[in-house]
């Protein structure tokens, strides 16, 4: 693992800084309740709950706070790629494409594991001197190991 991945992996996987980041950062993912399952240069796994905050009308996890949970997968292990990086490196979102396949309910994890994936782009992207573009995938699944939605963000990568 990388030291500054490290460096990363050891600040968000703390609940209290991981909430505070989030409150602070990003409220909404804080009040739907978006919680770091685990974390290294590989794989992510964000956890929501169904609940009062993530519902919709139809008993389920609202698709949006779904889509919040997925794009948090990808984009902890972008950020922590890019983490304390010199050149620095800018990330953005920009294209999501989304497949729900199960009404979800309950607890509900989505993990990516493109990790190797994303530090490549942005190594690329540092070595080019241009952005780079990469898609990462998140698999949502319920407590039963069943898939219920399906996220792929593309990111982009610009070395400053």
């Amino acid at each position: 693992m990388t030291d500054s991945f490290n460096n990363f992996k050891q600040i968000i996987s703390n609940p209290i800084k991981f909430s505070f980041f989030l409150f602070s950062k990003l409220p909404a993912a804080f009040f739907v309740g978006l919680k770091l399952s685990s974390i290294n240069e590989k794989d992510c796994v964000i956890r929501i709950k169904h609940s009062w905050f993530s519902k919709n009308p139809f008993k389920s996890v609202y698709f949006a706070a779904e889509a919040m949970a997925a794009e948090m997968s990808t984009g902890l292990l972008a950020f922590g790629h890019v983490f304390n990086r010199i050149p620095k490196v800018s990330m953005l979102v920009v294209k999501m494409e989304a497949q729900f396949v199960k009404k979800g309910t309950g607890i509900l994890y989505f993990t990516c594991s493109d990790g190797p994936a994303i530090a490549q782009a942005i190594e690329n992207a540092i070595s080019t001197k241009e952005g780079q573009t990469m898609i990462s995938k998140s698999i949502g699944k319920n407590e039963k190991g069943e898939t219920v939605a399906e996220f792929n963000f593309t990111w982009s990568f610009k070395s400053k």
